[in-house]
């Protein structure tokens, strides 16, 4: 899925994949962050808990995006492909400011709501101007290829990962979740590797990467965020290698951004700030 096309001049809504484990009671920079991107405390906020088996997951973002000062989050129940037809959910989302996915299993995200009009919705609305946050698995379902699954480790085999369609907010970057706290470098890598046209974006936990509407981005919280560039990649074993084997790949281009950090993905170049 690619990401709708914008009509009358609309400006697209920021996309926001955070790495999980957020910070919510003490600093919650992101989500103060996205509820001001959003409108501040008259905003209105869906909240799809699909991607969690625990019940009450939606809930308890529900009450922490109050305690923010939200006054209209509600939680939007997409357990089944049917629910994603529910009329009242659905108008929901488009009179929404933002809608926030919360972590979990991807595969619970893309196999409920893939192809379903709640993913058309969300989509279509992003394009005119709301905004989407997701957190862990929320995160990885946001562009066009998702990673399902994969192994840990910092060199990439051909087995490492396995990759299936996602959202499709944006097709620029490939988003791995939980990327230091769970060693997830080769596997970044080795999605990448498949075909090097994406950007690849590693996001440590309590950390967001703000897309912009351009798809330039700003990293906000206390972790890091690990780009890969494939642009200049000049060879790739990719094709020739079997399961288990190292991938060698050279001229790829690694940046490691903190908070204030920016991205351009037209020009290819990282900042400080």
């Amino acid at each position: 899925m690619s990401p709708a096309d914008t009509v009358n001049d609309s400006e697209r809504g920021y996309v926001i994949p955070i790495g999980g484990a957020e910070e919510k009671l003490h600093k919650p920079e992101i989500l103060d962050r996205f509820v001001d991107v959003c409108g501040g405390m008259d905003s209105r906020i869906s909240i799809i808990p699909t991607a969690s088996e625990l019940e009450d997951t939606g809930r308890n973002y529900e009450k922490l995006f109050r305690r923010l000062g939200v006054k209209h989050a509600r939680v939007l129940p997409f357990e089944t492909r049917e629910d994603c037809q529910t009329s009242e959910y659905l108008d929901y989302i488009d009179k929404s400011d933002g809608v926030f996915m919360t972590g979990g299993n991807q595969l619970r995200l893309s196999t409920t709501i893939g192809g379903t009009e709640v993913a058309t919705r969300i989509r279509r609305r992003n394009a005119a101007g709301m905004h989407v946050a997701g957190t862990s698995a929320g995160a990885a379902f946001m562009p066009e290829h998702m990673i399902a699954g994969g192994s840990e480790g910092s060199t990439p085999t051909p087995d490492m990962v396995t990759m299936a369609p996602g959202l499709g907010l944006t097709n620029k970057f490939i988003i791995d979740q939980h990327f230091r706290e769970r060693d997830r470098l080769g596997r970044l890598l080795t999605a990448l590797a498949y075909n090097p046209f994406a950007v690849g974006i590693g996001l440590d936990e309590d950390t967001a990467a703000f897309i912009r509407p351009g798809d330039d981005f700003e990293v906000v919280g206390s972790g890091g965020i690990t780009v890969i560039d494939p642009t200049y990649l000049s060879y790739s074993s990719m094709d020739q290698a079997r399961r288990g084997e190292p991938v060698s790949l050279i001229g790829v281009r690694l940046h490691i951004l903190v908070s204030g950090g920016r991205f351009d993905i037209q020009t290819r170049e990282a900042s400080a700030e």
